[in-house]
């Protein structure tokens, strides 16, 4: 008897006809000889719903408040769906993270999970419930409620597939599978059968709203296997694996885009040792994430430095630097919202030139600036005006021939 996790996001659960689907798809895989386990957002707009209250009372709210209030939402999804799967003659047994427990750090709405204790699930399992776990939260080892952040609910499911050593983790969401890019943008997008966990990784990280970057992080630590498919319609989905020889023969698997991306330039830093641990430094301790960076050299022993955050923290950012500028010595600080990055993503990269000129003769054929460039073995991500963003992933998709397959090949 194998074990599956299956995750639904919110859209999945968002009315009670779509609740009965997902009670209907639990029990039919426990039949199939399974034991099943469901981890549930909440209903779709419920989140956000949420977070509108708290923010209308104050923008400045305290954080633990915050996740108390942003978790209420999972309670409801999970209760419903239990009772529904007991309505089609299923036995269903929910809890909430901190019943498990989903044990967490104390970084209110961006927690990370430390452990999960298996032993209450995998009793009820044995006894024949379907488990249904809320996604999203956790408590802290103080017994405060915590959420994990965005997309929190697919770490949820992985982290628990993980400490279940689950078979199969199987990520039901609005689309059928991974793109080639994002349809929206390009009608072209083919949908692959299976990615390897780094392509993946950076296509999450990268700006792919499939799957959350840490939900990938685990699965490729723990190797769980993880497939994403469609709530709505029967597929086969695309499957996350380890990497094989056939995937290094193509060049670009995907193209992946960001426009949540903001960049900023401290201008006239000193050109001394421990100036820029001090810079990241203060923005590593209030957790701003930094990206990209470059380090120009100007004239008097000074630099420009322009890196990039995400766009929820730039005013935050802002604020810390131009609070710093006598300490750091610098001159100003200059910001852009108005910029998003675009990024072409393969493993066979790791052991074939040419994909950065063929990258940059495509974005200059069609007149697009690249204002900063990164690079990894896997993937080459470019910063341009944000109004360029959709006319640069299909430039680039038809580039690399992804609308033809799996991406340009050896010798293609």
């Amino acid at each position: 008897m194998s074990l599956i996790v299956q995750k639904f996001g919110g859209t999945s659960v968002g009315t009670i006809e779509r609740i009965k689907n997902v009670a209907a798809r639990a029990i039919a895989t426990q039949q199939q000889g399974h034991q099943v386990v469901v981890t549930v957002s909440a209903m779709s707009g419920e989140t956000n719903r949420l977070v509108a209250l708290v923010e209308a009372l104050t923008p400045s709210y305290n954080k633990r408040e915050y996740d108390v209030v942003v978790a209420a939402g999972e309670q409801v999804s999970i209760g419903l769906l239990a009772i529904a799967i007991e309505a089609l003659g299923g036995k269903a047994r929910s809890y909430l993270g901190w019943q498990i427990p989903f044990v967490t750090d104390a970084v209110y709405s961006k927690a990370r999970i430390q452990d999960i204790d298996g032993e209450k699930i995998l009793k009820d399992l044995a006894d024949g419930f379907i488990v249904v776990v809320a996604g999203f939260q956790g408590v802290t080892m103080e017994g405060d409620v915590t959420t994990l952040g965005r997309g929190g609910s697919d770490t949820s499911a992985v982290a628990l597939a993980a400490a279940l050593k689950a078979d199969l983790c199987d990520i039901y969401t609005d689309v059928d599978g991974v793109y080639t890019t994002d349809p929206r943008i390009e009608p072209k997008a083919r949908k692959m059968d299976r990615i390897s966990y780094d392509e993946m990784l950076e296509m999450a990280s990268l700006g792919a709203k499939v799957l959350q970057t840490r939900s990938v992080e685990l699965a490729k630590n723990y190797s769980v296997p993880v497939r994403v498919l469609s709530s709505l319609e029967e597929g086969t989905g695309t499957l996350l694996t380890v990497e094989d020889p056939t995937m290094e023969k193509v060049l670009v698997s995907a193209i992946a885009f960001s426009t949540n991306e903001a960049k900023i330039t401290i201008i006239g830093v000193p050109d001394n040792p421990g100036v820029a641990a001090n810079i990241f430094g203060t923005l590593a301790g209030a957790n701003i994430n930094v990206d990209m960076i470059i380090q120009n050299a100007s004239a008097h022993h000074e630099t420009d430095m322009t890196f990039t955050v995400p766009k929820a923290d730039f005013q935050q950012t802002m604020n810390l630097l131009k609070g710093s500028l006598q300490a750091i010595g610098a001159r100003g600080v200059t910001g852009d919202t108005d910029i998003s990055k675009v990024s072409a993503i393969g493993v066979g990269m790791r052991s074939h030139s040419g994909v950065a000129q063929k990258m940059f003769k495509a974005l200059a054929d069609e007149r697009i600036n690249i204002q900063m460039i990164s690079t990894s073995e896997i993937k080459i991500s470019v910063v341009i005006e944000a109004k360029y963003t959709e006319l640069a992933v299909r430039t680039l998709h038809a580039a690399f021939d992804l609308d033809k397959g799996r991406g340009d090949s050896l010798g293609g």
